[in-house]
């Protein structure tokens, strides 16, 4: 496969933070009386890549629009934070495949969150050097597609491909006009795409090198 450039969903492609995540909005929860309850695990895995208003609106059904936004902003207050200090799980071999890929390739981070949340993921585990670039919804306003493209022309990418694990991943990847490789160990479930079972499979997929 023809490649100058790897671009990378977060969740569910390069770490699983939902079980942090999950503590994270217990805090917020706790101190809610008119929250019953934090979200479950699965419950979070179910919105991962989602923007915040459908994110709160899956989450929180029952609770009006105004306070699904207040309860938004109390999280976001503390989980970059949160975040930064507890990390996530990072997908087993992660570094030394990032290492592989970027002696082929540039790689980055286009991601539907918000604009800490990226930081965080790399302070936690010590990742800053193996990435040339990142952006996200969050720091821009725009789409994940507009961000592909946004990423792909300021590294001056000719043959980028997209790596995520779900259909807002590959949708995201067809409006931008790049590949999309499937993360098939991730949240989402995909038939008919080039997928790899396991992270340390993409530089087969992508230039043929085995481990």
């Amino acid at each position: 496969m023809e490649c100058d450039g790897i671009l990378f969903d977060l969740d569910g492609t390069l770490w699983n933070a939902t079980v942090t995540l999950t503590q994270s909005w217990k805090i917020v929860t706790d101190a809610a009386p008119d929250v019953e309850r934090a979200p479950t695990v699965a419950e979070m895995e179910s919105v991962m890549g989602m923007t915040p208003k459908p994110l709160m609106a899956t989450l929180f059904p029952t609770l009006p629009e105004k306070r699904r936004d207040e309860l938004y902003v109390q999280w976001r207050g503390m989980q970059d934070d949160y975040m930064r200090e507890h990390g996530g799980v990072l997908y087993p071999h992660l570094k030394e495949t990032l290492a592989k890929l970027r002696k082929r390739a540039k790689v980055a981070i286009v991601s539907n969150c918000n604009k800490e949340y990226i930081p965080a993921f790399l302070a936690a585990h010590g990742l800053e050097d193996y990435f040339d670039d990142w952006e996200c919804v969050g720091r821009t306003g725009k789409d994940k597609w507009e961000n592909i493209l946004l990423v792909a022309h300021r590294n001056r990418l000719e043959h980028p491909v997209y790596v995520g694990d779900t259909a807002l991943d590959r949708d995201s990847a067809r409006m931008a006009g790049v590949p999309f490789i499937h993360a098939a160990y991730g949240f989402g479930k995909l038939e008919g795409e080039t997928a790899v079972q396991a992270f340390e499979e993409l530089p087969e997929v992508l230039f043929g090198e085995r481990s």
